[in-house]
């Protein structure tokens, strides 16, 4: 089972971009479907992207398409999340997560999870 650590969180202004990163460990990583999910305070949790293990499929929510992009390095064992004209409503902790399935998650139905990274957008 692979684990998970994402980095690249911060304050950002709205409209300005982030990039998230996600670092996972273990030597079966190209066969997990890999997702962004974020939870903001008093919220549940969200899906915001998913991939799937090859990269040549993904799927994002309503709220982020155009504006997020997600990738994945299976060569070092890295998933992405690009944010561009970030709002604040997109404020919340962000988590890596991923489930050794062929296809894409779409949902929260994930298996393994990140400990999730701070990304604050201010106005």
């Amino acid at each position: 089972q692979v684990q998970l650590v994402e980095s690249g969180g911060g304050l950002v202004q709205a409209g300005g971009s982030l990039r998230l990163s996600c670092a996972a460990s273990g030597r079966t990583f190209s066969m997990y479907a890999m997702g962004w999910l974020r939870q903001a305070p008093g919220k549940e949790r969200e899906f915001v992207a998913a991939i799937s293990w090859s990269g040549g499929s993904t799927s994002y929510a309503d709220s982020v398409k155009g504006r997020f992009t997600i990738s994945r390095d299976n060569a070092k064992n890295m998933v992405y999340l690009q944010m561009s004209s970030l709002k604040p409503e997109d404020t919340a902790v962000y988590f890596c997560a991923a489930r050794r399935v062929i296809g894409l998650i779409t949902t929260t139905r994930y298996d393994v999870w990140g400990q999730g990274t701070q990304v604050t957008v201010s106005s």
